[in-house]
């Protein structure tokens, strides 16, 4: 019998965690089956591009894996039950609910747009954080008129890019940017020199000290009392856990992200594997590994990895996931590139200008070319599942290891 591997979710890290186990274990043993709502794979760090006018490279998910033996089914995961060990799908076209049966299940659901709850952000802020709300807010920047004002809400490295992305591509627009403490507070003292001189040129104010306590049509309110105008709002402070593990027995934390070991294998269920924006796993120092793609491609490659090992009972690898850098597009002329130590805290050096610029996108088209060649790059050599799996009383194999 094929030890079935469903993977739930065909971001970055679903992408990459299905295309390395099929390069790690032989298809006689092994059915893999990735579950995504959508054909293409999309490139979530490039969502600000595509919100100012910018088209994107078609993926296509189904040329992807071609020849890969990874069996893609497109639907929507609407449920989990990690105690029976099934999936519960609906094909795309809405049509047709299934439950997919698993012995091992990598969860990729990642997260999406996080309103924070703050009043009016649901009914008339716009979000990059998905496909769909980066097309409406391309067609609402569109429609806007030449001095229209347009307030970016969040100063992290999402809004940062936004702010700038829309600066550039639509200079005759009052773009503002409104951060909840000082601009690039986190960044060198060089990083913020930088940041500070883009945004002058782009013609950006920026509102600091500005936590934003409610969205309405035309206006951002301030905690201290300040109206901002804005015909457009982009809300950007934050990721929102996808919801569909809250609703299983796994151990999560507060924020709903499942907690996994160093091999990003749940602690309460050893035959669920988290990777991404899903799983709370510890990076050096012993703090949380951020939501970003530079935490999840390492991660996914880490769950399978463990995985493939537990199947093939050899030695599990246990590599250390640390931080290099923080890579910042501001335009596509400008970038900033932050140093960081191993736990995510800048460094003094950070690369600034148009090599920034480029460095960025370099990390961006590496990133996609991981995701679209899953199988490249690994040896061709494939282990065999080990003869001890312990099918007749449904233990997966590896689960006791």
């Amino acid at each position: 019998m094929q030890h079935r591997i469903v993977v739930i979710g065909a971001g970055y890290t679903g992408a990459v965690a299905a295309g390395r186990l099929a390069k790690r274990l032989h298809r006689e043993d092994v059915a893999i089956t990735l579950v995504n709502p959508e054909p293409d794979f999309v490139e979530r760090v490039r969502l600000h591009q595509l919100a100012t006018g910018k088209d994107l490279t078609p993926r296509p998910l189904r040329e992807m894996f071609a020849g890969t033996g990874v069996e893609l089914r497109l639907a929507a995961v609407t449920a989990v039950d990690v105690d029976r060990r099934t999936v519960t799908v609906t094909a795309a076209n809405g049509t047709g609910r299934e439950e997919l049966a698993y012995d091992t299940l990598v969860h990729a659901l990642g997260s999406g747009w996080n309103d924070g709850g703050v009043p009016g952000v649901a009914d008339h802020a716009h979000q990059v954080a998905g496909r769909a709300g980066a097309l409406r807010l391309r067609d609402r920047l569109a429609a806007l008129d030449a001095g229209r004002p347009v307030v970016v809400v969040g100063g992290g490295l999402t809004g940062l890019e936004a702010a700038t992305e829309i600066a550039e591509a639509r200079p005759d627009l009052r773009v503002a940017l409104a951060v909840r403490g000082a601009f690039g507070d986190w960044l060198s003292d060089r990083g913020r020199a930088h940041l500070r001189k883009v945004a002058d040129r782009l013609g950006i104010t920026v509102h600091e000290q500005a936590a934003v306590t409610a969205v309405s049509a035309d206006a951002v309110t301030t905690g201290d009392g300040r109206s901002i105008p804005a015909d457009v709002t982009v809300w950007t402070t934050g990721f929102a856990v996808n919801p569909i593990a809250r609703a299983t027995t796994l151990e999560l934390t507060d924020h709903g992200q499942i907690v996994v070991d160093s091999t990003m294998r749940s602690v309460s269920h050893p035959d669920v594997y988290a990777v991404g924006d899903t799983a709370m796993a510890m990076g050096p120092n012993d703090k949380p590994l951020r939501m970003s793609c530079a935490s999840g491609i390492p991660m996914a490659w880490q769950a399978a990895d463990a995985l493939a090992a537990r199947l093939t009972g050899v030695k599990v690898p246990r590599v250390p996931i640390r931080y290099f850098q923080q890579c910042v597009s501001l335009g596509r002329k400008e970038g900033l590139i932050q140093f960081v130590t191993a736990d995510d805290r800048a460094k003094d050096g950070a690369l600034t200008g148009r090599t920034a610029a480029l460095y960025k996108e370099l990390i961006c088209k590496g990133a996609a070319w991981v995701v679209a060649n899953p199988t490249a790059g690994l040896p061709a050599r494939r282990r065999r599942v080990a003869a001890r799996q312990a099918r007749a009383d449904g233990t997966p194999a590896g689960a006791a290891a």
